[in-house]
């Protein structure tokens, strides 16, 4: 691959040191607890292992990775193919892109490496035809036009090229902060439960309450069948769809580090919805009730997450 100038600032500067997408992955995602921090890089990494499980990875190929972030689906195809395999890190955030730079200059597979500042549905600095695989995990669920950006991975995608996505399903979350809603509002307000009256004001802050709400945010307005079909819309063929739902005990028994975890990225962490739009007493009867559960690691945690795979046609 001939070699390219970064498409982002390498220094950073009052614009470009950070943003919503860096502070959620570096910060937010794991609430800054490095204990943490390795729970959930082990559990990144198990998605990225599926996605590439169902890539077909061969030598000498190109990879185009969507919102790459830290880099971990890129650099862990080069482990597996090694110095043969070209990768082409695209995101929209700079700082991201200056994070895995430097992450690839550690690994020295930089000469490997392309970075292409660039949001999923534009990728207009990628040739037609140029990539032979195009990954991507939990990227297309913040796309507003999922359409559009599935539109430009089957042109950048050579005739054969395949696709293969990790996407997260938010819907059924969402769902459930309607339904709560819906009963709380159905009752008088001296009838209502405390408890699930702050549940909903800290859960609402997160997700969508309503289903105008729903269909306003790209992260609950779809599922996965509806990647699978705006797959086919675009053209590609050869499709393979796997929802995967996990439940399980949560992985953390830290309350602080609870209070400081954003679930999705540019959504509030519980401790600064506490802190907005709960008073003292409030605050210290929702800890009273959750605080003993998140600490004996009784929460239960449940995840969804949509692999599909695609080629496109040869003609």
């Amino acid at each position: 691959m001939t070699s390219h100038p970064p498409s982002f600032p390498l220094e950073p500067d009052a614009r470009t040191e950070s943003d919503v997408w860096s502070e959620w992955l570096l910060r937010q995602r794991h609430g800054q607890d490095t204990a943490y921090q390795d729970v959930v890089q082990q559990a990144v990494r198990r998605y990225a292992n599926r996605l590439l499980d169902g890539a077909h990875l061969a030598a000498g190929q190109t990879l185009v990775d969507l919102g790459s972030g830290e880099g971990l689906i890129p650099f862990e195809a080069i482990r597996r193919i090694g110095p043969s395999l070209q990768v082409v890190l695209t995101d929209i955030s700079a700082p991201m892109l200056r994070h895995a730079h430097g992450q690839a200059e550690a690994l020295g597979v930089l000469a490997q490496c392309r970075f292409v500042q660039a949001p999923a549905d534009d990728l207009g600095a990628l040739a037609d035809g140029s990539a032979d695989l195009l990954t991507s995990r939990s990227v297309l669920a913040y796309v507003d036009d999922k359409k559009a950006a599935l539109a430009e991975c089957f042109r950048v995608l050579r005739p054969g090229g395949r696709l293969s996505l990790a996407e997260p399903v938010f819907q059924d979350d969402a769902l459930a902060v309607c339904a709560l809603r819906q009963k709380l509002d159905a009752l008088p307000p001296a009838s209502r439960e405390p408890a699930e009256v702050l549940l909903h004001r800290w859960k609402s802050a997160q997700f969508p309450d309503t289903p105008e709400k729903m269909l306003a945010d790209p992260l609950t307005r779809y599922t996965e069948r509806h990647l699978l079909h705006l797959a086919q819309a675009v053209g590609f063929g050869e499709l393979h769809l796997e929802l995967h739902i996990d439940q399980r005990p949560g992985d953390f028994s830290n309350w602080e580090t609870f209070l400081d975890i954003s679930p999705i990225p540019g959504r509030p962490t519980l401790r600064e919805i506490l802190a907005q739009q709960f008073s003292a007493d409030e605050r210290t009867f929702l800890e009273l009730s959750l605080r003993p559960s998140i600490e004996a690691g009784q929460l239960q945690t449940m995840d969804r997450m949509a692999y599909l795979q695609a080629r496109k046609p040869l003609a």
